[in-house]
């Protein structure tokens, strides 16, 4: 069963794309998509293994990818990732900026480690790659960068560190956007809100019923799908969003937009998902 794109096929052939993050949650479905448009996917992350299993579903399925190890946090390794993959490559097109995590804390509990630690990661990390891939290759040659942010409209309680380096993202998106708009790099980012994703296996037990009555507070009362997060990523990278840049595409069922205060939300299942991503899997929270 191959991946369900919503877009033509052959859209990114003989493109390379690399995918930070790529080897679990949103990242690797996206690869999965890049891949089966016929684009080679880069996955980076800390993790060979996890790389190499996705590199591996990709060539399964007919695709091209291949394993980065790389700790975006560092500097040098990520300046020799890109060269790297440039060696390797000869080419990078795009740039999908997904790696990051964050865990649930009240603001007053958060040790100064622990906020620096989540900003190195949600930010620091990102814009380290953005400047590499920039300088040693799109600054001559354009290209597209998505840069993966969060729902943090209008603040985001029990994840202020998380919320705090992801508005320095949307910011620094923005600012990109305008210096590099000359070398014909566009730059946008896509903002998830509640997905479906490996990524809520890495929250504390503590915080399972806080995660499990997330939908109730989202207009369209479900997650969302790591393939509908994928498709606005996708879109973000194609020829079809030339005229796009310094952007943000919200995909979080309209999240933001609940106001209970004035409009008591409805129970429904009039909000059908796509499901494109033939690879899924729930996370081990809703996997019973």
């Amino acid at each position: 069963m191959p991946y369900a794109t919503g877009f033509r096929p052959g859209l990114f052939a003989g493109r390379t794309y690399i995918v930070t993050g790529g080897g679990s949650g949103i990242g690797r479905c996206t690869a999965h998509e890049l891949a089966a448009l016929g684009a080679h996917a880069a996955l980076v992350g800390r993790t060979p293994e996890k790389l190499e299993r996705v590199a591996g579903e990709i060539a399964e399925d007919g695709g091209h990818a291949s394993a980065w190890p790389c700790d975006i946090r560092d500097e040098l390794q990520v300046r020799a990732t890109v060269q790297g993959i440039l060696q390797a490559r000869g080419r990078i097109d795009g740039l999908v900026n997904n790696a990051g995590g964050q865990y649930r804390s009240e603001l007053r509990d958060i040790s100064t480690k622990g906020f620096e630690a989540v900003v190195r990661n949600n930010l620091t990390g990102g814009f380290i790659f953005m400047r590499e891939t920039y300088t040693q290759w799109m600054e001559a040659r354009g290209g597209s960068i998505v840069n993966i942010i969060a729902d943090i409209w209008n603040g985001w309680p029990n994840f202020s560190h998380s919320a705090a380096a992801r508005g320095g993202m949307h910011t620094l998106t923005e600012c990109a956007a305008c210096e590099w708009s000359a070398a014909g790099v566009r730059v946008n980012s896509v903002a998830p809100g509640a997905i479906m994703t490996s990524g809520l296996d890495t929250y504390e037990a503590k915080d399972d019923a806080y995660i499990k009555r997330v939908p109730t507070k989202v207009p369209m009362q479900r997650f969302g799908t790591e393939a509908e997060v994928s498709a606005a990523i996708v879109f973000l990278l194609s020829p079809m969003a030339a005229y796009i840049t310094g952007s943000c595409v919200r995909v979080d069922g309209g999240a933001p937009n609940a106001r209970e205060v004035w409009w008591p939300l409805q129970a429904h299942d009039k909000a059908p998902a796509f499901d494109g991503f033939h690879r899924a899997v729930k996370p081990g929270l809703f996997s019973e």
